[in-house]
């Protein structure tokens, strides 16, 4: 792939979105990119979502120590049952057709979204089973479609209302299935040309910066619009993933 200038605006845009509400980065860079494959665009993106993901979970109040020390541990059980379904996802993802993944998961996004907005909130019980059901389906979509956030967002809503544990344990969720990805996709990875390796740098840096101006503004946004934000852009992006998986049928 060579550098074109309209990938400057759309990482730009997308990792100050994912700086503002925590999530949406891969989303809507993937959705962008789906003419390339959908394996070859979650390559493209491997490393600039892994690193804003990295700065999301470490950075902020409480220092980079306290921040890899206290949700790592509280989260632990959500974080390894996420690396089980991110390997079976990344698996699927050579195996299986991605449209019909990119389908069943608009379906359950479009659900989630157009509920949650009507005032339906979607109340998970706080069990053990819970906790196992849906960090597995997490881990599963974000390792074939790079849309973890879509269903681990469901799961972190439902348990809390505090914007920083939300923002937090998803993007310490959201790296570690990067991790796993970058295993089981390695022989491809090594396939990438160097000019390639290039403009993923340049977007990488690119990318940081605009995490860093969205976090500032995200800073003084309420949790209600927060919410808000993050079914609007779920919904958005359900229709986005259920129209690329039919045209991706009838090619």
């Amino acid at each position: 792939m060579k550098f074109e200038l309209w990938l400057i605006p759309l990482f730009i845009i997308a990792s100050v979105l994912h700086g503002i509400a925590g999530m949406g980065f891969p989303l809507i860079t993937i959705g962008a990119l789906s003419g390339y494959g959908l394996t070859y665009a979650i390559i493209l993106v491997l490393v600039p979502t892994a690193v804003l993901n990295l700065v999301a979970w470490l950075g902020g109040d409480g220092g980079i120590c306290h921040n890899f020390c206290f949700y790592l541990k509280k989260y632990l059980p959500l974080v390894m049952l996420s690396v089980l379904g991110s390997a079976m996802g990344a698996y699927l993802l050579l195996v299986v057709n991605s449209a019909y993944l990119m389908l069943a998961l608009s379906v359950v996004v479009l659900w989630y979204a157009i509920t949650s907005l009507l005032g339906k909130k979607i109340v998970l019980p706080n069990t053990t089973a819970s906790l196992i059901i849906m960090a597995l389906i997490a881990g599963v979509v974000g390792g074939a479609t790079n849309a973890m956030s879509s269903v681990l967002l469901m799961y972190l809503l439902s348990m809390t209302d505090d914007k920083m544990t939300i923002i937090k344990v998803g993007n310490l969720c959201y790296f570690v299935n990067k991790l796993v990805q970058v295993i089981v996709l390695k022989d491809i990875i090594m396939t990438v040309p160097m000019a390639t390796w290039g403009v993923i740098g340049l977007l990488t840096v690119l990318s940081v910066v605009g995490i860093l101006v969205g976090g500032r503004v995200g800073g003084y946004l309420p949790t209600d619009k927060f919410r808000l934000l993050i079914l609007l852009i779920l919904l958005l992006l359900g229709i986005k993933v259920g129209w690329q998986g039919i045209n991706m049928l009838l090619i």
